[in-house]
């Protein structure tokens, strides 16, 4: 049984994945945005909210480890993982005026995120700073974004999308967004199960299992947006969702319940910040992740993986 709802789970989140980056592209048509804040704001808020309740519900329960660790190891799978499968399907290309605005906040992201290690504890206070500075990123790529699309002429409208009404893009947008939380749900609750059937510590469960289950909705979207020649969005679904994972969802935790840092998730913290720094490099001087790149990155995923699990207890 628990092997059937993993297959489902899978399939919810390939179906929900195609379903929401069509409504996505066609919204922002409609909307006269660029698919690069569409996948920055709407599909990476969209695709974070498993992260959200799953981080809220371990703080909840207690289980700093899961709620920290989720958002880390999400990070870290977006990049390596997600990043690297979509750029293995096809070259994923960077809009670098978007990203030299996008790749500050994840930068600053990182940083809150090393801070907070050093203190030890993200409370209510830095909690509220994070989701502030979150507040101020989308207001200033809303009003960055629509400076540029002014600045575009008609002649640029691609006549390849076909024309879809504003209610039934809505529709598709977010009605994929809930098939994929509900696919996610089911992929990271059974997999708990097999895992701890395992003997696999609370850590790595946060920091693998749990992380990539609750990243497989930016997985999805960005597979299904690489396949329909939508870079833009694969892309900025995986910065937008890093910067969401840390300044929102870090930050609406702590609002509710203070965040342990332990001191074991130092080497993985710091691992993320080397990682993201990997990402901001390449994609401002490559301006393209190549399918060596992504083959380099799935191959270093699977290094991290290897070395998390022959940890101690």
């Amino acid at each position: 049984m628990i092997y059937a709802l993993l297959i489902l789970g899978l399939v919810l989140l390939a179906f929900g994945g195609d379903t929401m980056v069509s409504g996505a592209v066609a919204l922002a048509k409609k909307m006269g945005l660029s698919t690069l804040l569409i996948g920055l704001t709407l599909v990476g808020f969209g695709t974070s909210t498993p992260e959200l309740l799953t981080s809220i519900m371990a703080a909840i329960k207690g289980s700093n480890e899961i709620a920290l660790g989720n958002v880390v190891g999400s990070n870290i799978a977006n990049i390596l993982l997600v990043l690297g499968v979509a750029a293995l399907i096809a070259p994923v290309n960077v809009d670098i005026k978007a990203f030299k605005r996008d790749g500050g906040f994840l930068g600053i992201s990182c940083v809150m995120l090393i801070l907070a290690l050093f203190l030890r504890q993200i409370g209510f206070v830095m909690g509220a700073i994070l989701v502030a500075m979150l507040v101020g990123y989308i207001v200033y790529s809303y009003i960055s974004d629509k400076k540029q699309q002014s600045k575009k002429t008609d002649k640029n409208e691609s006549s390849e999308t076909p024309v879809v009404p504003i209610w039934l893009a809505l529709i598709k947008t977010f009605g994929g967004i809930a098939l994929m939380m509900l696919g996610a749900k089911l992929l990271v609750d059974n997999s708990i199960i097999l895992a701890r059937d395992w003997g696999v510590s609370e850590a790595v469960i946060g920091l693998t299992i749990v992380a990539v289950g609750t990243s497989l909705p930016e997985l999805a979207t960005s597979v299904m947006s690489a396949i329909r020649g939508h870079n833009d969005v694969a892309f900025g679904n995986v910065v937008g969702s890093n910067i969401y994972n840390t300044l929102f969802i870090l930050g609406c935790t702590a609002l509710f319940l203070p965040i342990a840092v332990p001191a074991s998730m130092g080497t993985d913290i710091w691992l993320m910040t080397i990682i993201t720094t990997i990402l901001i490099g390449i994609a401002l001087w490559q301006k393209r992740f190549s399918r060596s790149i992504g083959f380099a990155f799935l191959c270093a995923y699977a290094g991290y993986n290897y070395y998390l699990y022959t940890l101690p207890m």
